[in-house]
This record gives structure tokens, C-alpha cells and sequence, in this order.
């Protein structure tokens, strides 16, 4: 059977530099869903043809009739409170993907056979919208998440996707609980896209049906009182991942274990694990955020270092970010006030050996890790094989390397600096 497709122009965002424009597909109104009027058609039957991808022209959109109360800004916890709706994706392996639909927040049901709850088919991104001082609202990135969203669903042996179509779909619903983005500094929107297999069989193989939700969280700044830095345990007890592993993936299973490594810390009077490798110790992660370390090398020259994706380490937006930021600087693409002029940036092997040298001789210039929730988080000690090797910090709690790179990082996302790493979602 042969079917015939009609071509669709793809999605793109609409840069920060450029003036925003709303997709080129025009909806049909059905109650209060949404559908659009080009569907493929079966040139033999004249029945519509199983999608092969996700498509953002089948949005539907169900608007919720008990809007929520928005809850005070300065009330906000993370990830405890949610917004009015969410989108919903299902694919099975006999239909392929269904119409994405947008519906007001709501349990999700499941048999309790389901992949998801007996083998941890189960991954997720997390990524953030801001609202800028004149009312532009913007995603950081995104991009990048769907790229990583993708290579771990194959990790897993989930479907792929259309990024671009699913972040088209999540522009609408952000745009549609746009009241739900704190306009107070530092604040921002949560987004939380998550793809679990809910076949109801038991057996471990390749899911052959899936769902693709995206839940949104209002949040506040991570450090509402300026930064605090944290104390870590280098951890000989635990690992976080191996060689061949899953550690370079976002999946869920990578994090409940780590529960009980944090908790071990936290009795030890220490806020996070400092995940080690091998008998080495080598560094690889900080907590749930990539690690990086700032020393002077035997030359005087200021190196920042953060460990290589060797497949252990999670490649994280931010982890890019700053690495891309601290070249800009270096090649004078762009330089950041408060950067050493001269600095080296390498993505290299360290491990507590070269930590501990380095702070003996006075080499070690800061430490610190990098992630979504918080974009930068300081340390100022390790705690070590019964001992602590501390670690300097500035009077604000920050670093000379960190500090600028977070300015620098800070004012992309909210607007104040302009760049093509925002996508606009509303205007």
C-alpha cells in the first residue's frame, strides 16, 4: 500500500534578533479544540495515513474551566506547584504518533503493568522560559534538549521525534499559561518534558506504546538570598556511573539511586555528593549538576577545567553553555568583564590527587557546578578521607572565573544581553 504525504513546512522558532512570527498554519475552531485542516490522506482508501512523526498542525487544545489561583511569587517551592495545563503525546507501534493534544493538568492512568513502573522506561529534559521586562517570553536553548531528549529515548528504545514539531507544541503551551511566568527578577517557568513506555506487559523489551508529556512549574531564583556555597563528600562509597553505563543520558533511573549517596552526605554535615570514578577518584559530576574546576597551572595560567564526555558524564546545556562562553572569551568573539585574559579551557580527566595538589600550593582557584535549577552553584569544601580540602570563594559567595560566566549566562536568559541562544515563544 502505497500512501501519498503532503508537504509541510517545518516549524521554526523565531529568533530574539529577529521579529517573532506565529506559525503558518491556520487552525479550525471545534468547540474549544483546535485541529488543522491539512491531513494526509491514504490515495487508495482516501483514510487518513498513520503519521510517522510528531506533527504541531494536529494540535488540539482543551482550555481548562477551573483555572487555578496563582500563588505569590515569593510562596513558590520548587516543582510543587503546576500550571493549568499540559501536553500530551501518545505513540503506540501500530499507529505511530497520535495528534498532540493540549488539556488541563490531570492524573495520568496507567495499568499497573506498564514498562514505565516495573523496568524504568522512563527519561526526561528540563529547560525553563523567561519573561523579559517588556514582556517577551523566551526558552534557553531548547534545541539542545530535544537533541539529548531524543538520544536518550534511544538509549532506551523509545520512538524518535520531530524536536522542532514537539517544541513547536510546547510554545503553545506556554503560551497559553503565559500568566503563569513570575514577572519578579530571577524568576521563571519550569518545563518539564518526560516520555515513559506504558505498555501494559510485563517482559523487558522495546516499549510498544508511549506517552510524551510536559508538565510547567513556576519557580523562584535558586538562591533568594544571594549564593551560599555548598559543602561536598567526595564519596568512595558510591559511584554515580560507569563506562558504558547510562550516565550520559537522561534517564530517570539515574537519579532515584542517589537518594540514599545524598543522604549519606547530608548526615556528614555535607549539602551534596562529589560523585568519584575508579581508584583514581576521578571528579565527574557534582550532585545532579556537571562539575567544573578552576587552577592555575604550574605557568600561572588560570585553567578551567570540567571533565571530558566520556560517556559517564551528562552533557548539559549549561556545561555547553559555559564552555562556549569561556572560547568566545578566549578567540575575542566576545570577551566577558572580570575574566582573566588570559585562561585556558579544557575538557580534561581530573581527580582528587590533583585537587589536593593543587590546593597545597595554592593553585586552586574555585570550584563549582552547573545545571538548569541554579545555572551556577559554588563550593567551598570537599569533604575527603576523613579530612576537608577547602576550596576559596569570594566575598559574594562566588569565584573570579564563575562569576562572570553566570552574569554573562544570567542576562542571555532574562534578555538584558541579546543573543541567538533565545527562541522566542510570545511577544
Amino acid at each position: 500500500m502505497s500512501f501519498v504525504r503532503l508537504r509541510l513546512t517545518p516549524f521554526r522558532f523565531a529568533r530574539l534578533t529577529q521579529s517573532a512570527t506565529r506559525s503558518s498554519w491556520r487552525p479550525t475552531a471545534i468547540g474549544s479544540r483546535h485541529m488543522s485542516q491539512n491531513i494526509d490522506r491514504d490515495s487508495t482508501t482516501g483514510k487518513a495515513a498513520v503519521p510517522l512523526d510528531i506533527e504541531s498542525s494536529r494540535l488540539t487544545v482543551t482550555k481548562t474551566t477551573s483555572p487555578k489561583e496563582l500563588p505569590p511569587s515569593k510562596s513558590l517551592l520548587f516543582g510543587r506547584t503546576f500550571s493549568d495545563h499540559m501536553l500530551k503525546i501518545r505513540w503506540t507501534e501500530a499507529t505511530g504518533w497520535e495528534a498532540p493534544s493540549i488539556e488541563p493538568f490531570s492524573t495520568i492512568n496507567l495499568s499497573p503493568s506498564a514498562t514505565v513502573l516495573h523496568y524504568a522506561q522512563s527519561l526526561f529534559e528540563g529547560m525553563k522560559a523567561y519573561r523579559h521586562e517588556n514582556g517577551t517570553v523566551t526558552m534557553f536553548r531548547p534545541d539542545m534538549n530535544m537533541k539529548r531528549m531524543n538520544i536518550s529515548a534511544q538509549r532506551l528504545a523509545l520512538p524518535a521525534f520531530d524536536g522542532n514539531a514537539l517544541l513547536e507544541c510546547i510554545k503553545e503551551l506556554i503560551s497559553l499559561d503565559r500568566q503563569w511566568i513570575p514577572k519578579e527578577p530571577g524568576h521563571s517557568l519550569y518545563i518539564r518534558p518526560t516520555f515513559i513506555g506504558t505498555n501494559g506487559t510485563l517482559g523487558v523489551a522495546p516499549p510498544s506504546e508511549a506517552l510524551l508529556f510536559v508538565i510547567t512549574s513556576p519557580v523562584g531564583p535558586y538562591y533568594p538570598h544571594g549564593f551560599k556555597p555548598v559543602p561536598l563528600h567526595g564519596t568512595t562509597d558510591y559511584i554515580r556511573a560507569a563506562p558504558g553505563g547510562t550516565g550520559a543520558y537522561k534517564l530517570a533511573a539515574n537519579y532515584a539511586p542517589g537518594v540514599v549517596a545524598q543522604k549519606s552526605a547530608a548526615k556528614q554535615g555535607y549539602a551534596q555528593n562529589l560523585w568519584l570514578h575508579g581508584p583514581e577518584h576521578w571528579l565527574t559530576e557534582v550532585g545532579t549538576m556537571n562539575l567544573f574546576v578552576v587552577i592555575k597551572d604550574k605557568d600561572g595560567i588560570t585553567e578551567l577545567i570540567t571533565p571530558p564526555l566520556d560517556g559517564m558524564i551528562l552533557p548539559g546545556v549549561t556545561r555547553d553553555s559555559v564552555l562556549a562562553l569561556a572560547r568566545n572569551h578566549v578567540s575575542g568573539v566576545k570577551r566577558l568583564e572580570g575574566l582573566p585574559d588570559t585562561i585556558k579551557v579544557s575538557e580534561r580527566p581530573i581527580n582528587m590527587g590533583e585537587i589536593i595538589q593543587s590546593s597545597k600550593e595554592g593553585r586552586l582557584i574555585e570550584l563549582f557546578g552547573t545545571g538548569t535549577a541554579a545555572v551556577v552553584t559554588p563550593v567551598d569544601r570537599i569533604g575527603y578521607n576523613g579530612g576537608d580540602v577547602v576550596i576559596p570563594t569570594g566575598k559574594d559567595g562566588m569565584g573570579p572565573v564563575s562569576k562572570p560566566l553566570w552574569t554573562e549566562l544570567v542576562g542571555i536568559q532574562t534578555g538584558a544581553i541579546k543573543s541567538d541562544w533565545n527562541y522566542v515563544v510570545a511577544q
